[in-house]
């Protein structure tokens, strides 16, 4: 047994000093949930064709592909008087909070899209600490708690944030306007939004302290983290097929003239092949390398659940980008963004994420709980499913009331992907190492958005008519994939503490 391995236990915490750490991820996904429920419906309103959508939420994923791993590396290396987490926080919910001010506002679509980089941007600065905050703070038989009390503010942030516009407009603030003009029900829905993100997360920075980084290595119970960088031959090997597969990519969307959106998909792989290329083999030591080195060097657990999370997050991507203009074609017969009935119907999809992340809600109090009985694998797996079940069934449902039953497994499916697969993870990854490997797992975030972006615009125009509905039984199928892979994850057994 290794020294790791007898490692004392960090203090566990009490019940409110949890939710002081888990607080500020009320505001980030009250931002979060304004940005996915509206910004498709803003670029509309600016003018944009429906095709074109995917292609201008290019720039956000493409930030936080490089924002993530970054932010980690930095902020395992910080320590100011606020810590090493927290200044990360507070500076990523102050220029979120400007953008969320200022979006409604943009004249051109050029800079309503400039305004979601520095949008999601932002809220990848805030948010990607937090994943690593509350590995650091809890001991492990009480992460999965914390991640389970994030996902229950997750959830409640997203459900009042969602259905904002909607209340607003039910109060009687317009939810028309003319023509290249934002409605006030979206003005100030956005307006509240960057209040209550300021607020949540200030009170997170205020209410919390950080555990040094001393006693977090005396308490650090994951496996030694290898001495020597990866193999030098893998790594070159897997760079040279992905710079490659970019090339040529590149020459058969031009050859067969394929939709160019296509091609930023292959210039970020040819890009990635050139980087670790560049870098395989050299020192630790600079920022780039080591990033480069610890991707090439994940533990194999964390390997596996990027898998599951590629395709859970492709899935949740369809369904933001596509749900708005799908049950305002088939459920309220409006494709004109300008019509009253395309409002509506937006404003209704505003209802069905707030009811998904209510449910999720309710699904964080079970999900702890059930993954001690089942296991967390188990659990993570029918949740999974669950939601692909309830996403393919917004297809047959005709009803627009009844599209909020299909949330209830979208709800579940949500909860557990907030939760479950870092309380799988945090165990096997090194103190010193938390914010980076957090920020590279997260890229499986992100990927999946850039992958979405480019290829579902794509796969639309092309295969299915461009009907958005088909990007929903898309998502379905990609969230029955991410379940099957969940059996090359090892199973954690029942009542017993989640290890690498």
């Amino acid at each position: 047994m290794s020294q790791k391995a007898t490692a004392r236990e960090r203090p566990p915490l009490t019940f409110w000093q949890i939710w002081n750490l888990c607080f500020g991820f009320l505001g980030i996904q009250f931002g979060f949930a304004l940005q996915n429920a509206n910004v498709s419906r803003i670029f509309q309103t600016l003018g944009a064709p429906l095709d074109d959508v995917p292609l201008l939420w290019i720039a956000a994923p493409l930030t936080g592909l490089v924002v993530q791993p970054i932010v980690g590396y930095l902020s395992d290396r910080t320590w100011t008087r606020l810590g090493r987490r927290r200044p990360y926080f507070l500076v990523g919910a102050v220029l979120a909070s400007l953008a969320l001010f200022a979006m409604p506002h943009s004249p051109v679509l050029w800079v309503a899209a400039g305004l979601l980089w520095v949008l999601d941007a932002s809220i990848n600065i805030a948010m990607e600490p937090f994943r690593a905050f509350v590995g650091d703070q809890l001991p492990s038989r009480q992460r999965a708690r914390g991640y389970a009390l994030q996902s229950f503010f997750i959830g409640l942030g997203a459900v009042v944030a969602s259905a904002l516009p909607w209340l607003l407009t039910r109060a009687g603030v317009a939810n028309t306007a003319a023509a290249g003009v934002v409605p006030d029900a979206v003005r100030f829905a956005f307006y509240a939004g960057g209040a209550v993100l300021l607020l949540a997360v200030g009170w997170t920075v205020l209410r919390t302290r950080e555990r040094p980084i001393d006693e977090l290595v005396a308490t650090d119970t994951a496996p030694a983290e290898p001495a020597s960088l990866p193999p030098l031959m893998p790594a070159r090997r897997n760079a040279a097929i992905a710079l490659l597969a970019g090339i040529a990519g590149a020459l058969a969307v031009i050859h067969y003239a394929l939709d160019r959106q296509l091609l930023l998909l292959c210039g970020g792989l040819a890009l990635y092949g050139l980087a670790q290329l560049a870098f395989a083999g050299r020192e630790r030591g600079g920022m780039l390398a080591q990033i480069l080195a610890d991707a090439n060097g994940m533990p194999a657990a964390m390997r596996r659940l990027a898998v599951v999370q590629f395709f859970s997050w492709f899935a949740l991507f369809a369904m933001w980008i596509y749900t708005t203009p799908a049950v305002a074609r088939h459920h309220f017969g409006a494709g004109d963004a300008q019509s009253a009935a395309y409002n509506a119907g937006a404003d209704w999809v505003g209802v069905l994420f707030a009811a998904y992340n209510g449910f999720s809600m309710l699904a964080a109090l079970v999900i702890a709980p059930l993954a001690r009985r089942y296991g967390a694998h188990a659990t993570h797996m029918g949740n999974l499913a669950l939601g692909a079940l309830g996403l393919a069934s917004i297809a047959i449902v005709r009803d627009p009331n009844l599209l909020l039953v299909c949330m209830i497994g979208v709800g579940f499916a949500w909860a557990s992907i907030l939760s479950l697969p870092y309380a799988l993870l945090a165990d096997s990854l090194p103190a010193r190492k938390m914010g980076v490997y957090m920020g590279i797992f997260n890229i499986f975030i992100v990927l999946p958005q850039l992958v979405a972006a480019t290829v579902l615009g794509f796969l639309l125009k092309t295969f299915f008519g461009n009907d958005p509905l088909h990007a929903l039984n898309l998502g379905a199928a990609s969230l029955l994939l991410a379940a099957a892979c969940m059996l090359r994850v090892r199973a954690v057994p029942a009542n017993a503490a989640v290890t690498p």
